[in-house]
C-alpha cells in the first residue's frame, strides 16, 4: 500500500501528521509493504504551515504512476475574517496552483483513492470535483459544498468509493484508521487503536443499505414561501442592464446584468466573457434586491448576491458558503 500525503502552503498540520502517524504505524504491523511519502505538487522542497509557520519536507512530487492513496489535507488560518490568512483564502490558493490539475487527473484514475481531512474536500469542490459526488469537511465549510454542486453529508467518515473524506481537523486519525481498516484489514487497524489509545467516532457513512424514513423533526419542510406584500422601501425601479464589477479575494471580475419583468415575473440574466447564465430565484426583500447563479470562473459555483439601488447605482455583494463575501458596485447603462 502506497500513501502520497499532499503539502501546500497553509496546509494544518494535525490534517497531515495525524493520517501519517496512523499509516506509518500500520506498516509496523503489516506483513504487507506500506510506505508514506510526503508529497507536494512541485516536488521536493519546504512546505510552511498555516497559522505557526512550520516547514515540513516534502520529499518528492505527486506521482500519479504509483497506484495507492493520496490524502489531501486542509488548511489552518483565520476563521474570524476574510483576510489573506484566512482559510477559505488559503484554500481558493491551493486550487490556483499545480495541485488542481494533478488532482483533476488522479479522480478519473482507477486504481487511486482519493482522500481528504477536513478542508481538504473544499480544495476538491472548489475545484468543480466534487459535483454530484457525497461528501463531508468541517462544519464551517458544509454549505460550500452545497453551492459547488457536492451533496454534503453529516457524518464523521463518507466513503463514496473512490472517494474517502472526513470531517473536522481530528477526523484525520478516523480517516486513516478506516483506510487501514479497508485495505489492510481490522486487525492492524485495531492494533493501530490500542496503540494511539484512540476509538474511532460514529459510522462510516455510505450510499447504500436501506435509506432511512425522513423525520419531521429532524428535517422540517419548510413552508412554501408566498409573495410578501411590497413595502414603501421596496425596490420598484431596478429594471435595465446593468455594469457590475466583482471584486473577489483572487482578482475583479465584470459582469453585465440584465434585469426585467416578463408577465409580471421579475427575472434576469448575467453575463461574463461570452458567458450567459440566468439569475435564479429574483426576489425583493424589503430594500434588498436578491437572487442566485451558477458562475464557472474563476471557480465552479453557485454565488447569492444580496443588493441595493439607489437611482442609477447599485451595491452589495455575493457570498458561496464559508468563501469570503464579494464587494460588488456597478451602474445603470439602460
Amino acid at each position: 500500500m502506497h500513501i502520497q500525503i499532499v503539502l501546500f502552503d497553509g496546509f494544518d498540520l494535525l490534517d497531515a501528521i495525524a493520517p501519517y502517524e496512523v499509516f506509518t504505524a500500520a506498516a509496523m504491523y503489516s506483513n504487507e509493504e506500506v510506505t508514506v511519502k510526503l508529497v507536494s505538487a512541485e516536488g521536493n522542497r519546504l512546505v510552511t504551515s498555516g497559522v505557526n509557520h512550520l516547514q515540513i519536507q516534502a520529499s518528492e512530487k505527486l506521482d500519479l504512476s504509483r497506484k495507492g492513496i493520496i490524502l489531501i489535507p486542509g488548511a489552518s488560518g483565520s476563521v474570524l475574517d476574510n483576510g489573506p490568512d484566512s482559510v477559505p483564502v488559503k484554500l481558493q490558493q491551493a486550487t490556483e496552483t499545480e495541485l488542481s490539475h494533478l488532482l483533476k487527473e488522479a479522480m478519473i484514475k482507477p486504481d487511486i483513492l482519493l482522500t481528504t481531512v477536513c478542508g481538504g474536500s473544499c480544495i476538491l469542490a472548489m475545484g468543480g470535483l466534487l459535483e454530484g459526488r457525497h461528501a463531508v469537511t468541517h462544519h464551517m465549510g458544509m454549505d460550500l459544498l452545497s453551492v459547488t454542486g457536492a451533496i454534503p453529508i453529516n457524518a464523521r467518515v463518507v466513503d463514496d468509493g473512490n472517494l474517502i473524506t472526513g470531517g473536522g481537523v481530528t477526523s484525520g486519525l478516523d480517516v486513516a484508521l478506516y483506510l487501514v481498516e479497508r485495505e489492510l484489514g481490522p486487525q492492524i487497524a485495531h492494533a493501530v487503536e490500542q496503540l494511539f489509545e484512540h476509538e474511532r467516532r460514529g459510522t462510516i457513512w455510505k450510499a447504500e443499505g436501506n435509506v432511512p424514513k425522513e423525520s419531521k423533526h429532524e428535517n422540517p419542510v419548510e413552508a412554501t414561501r408566498q409573495p410578501s406584500t411590497i413595502q414603501s422601501n421596496e425596490i420598484y425601479d431596478f429594471q435595465g442592464k446593468w455594469d457590475t464589477t466583482i471584486s473577489t479575494p483572487i482578482g475583479k471580475l465584470s459582469v453585465l446584468i440584465d434585469l426585467y419583468t416578463n408577465d409580471g415575473q421579475k427575472v434576469g440574466t448575467a453575463k461574463q466573457g461570452e458567458e450567459i447564465v440566468p439569475l435564479d430565484n429574483l426576489s425583493i426583500e424589503g430594500n434588498q434586491l436578491k437572487w442566485s447563479m451558477k458562475v464557472t470562473k474563476p471557480i465552479s459555483l453557485t454565488l447569492k448576491f444580496s443588493v441595493s439601488i439607489d437611482g442609477n447605482q447599485m451595491v452589495g455583494e455575493a457570498k458561496a458558503g464559508m468563501l469570503p463575501s464579494s464587494k460588488l458596485i456597478g451602474h445603470r447603462l439602460t
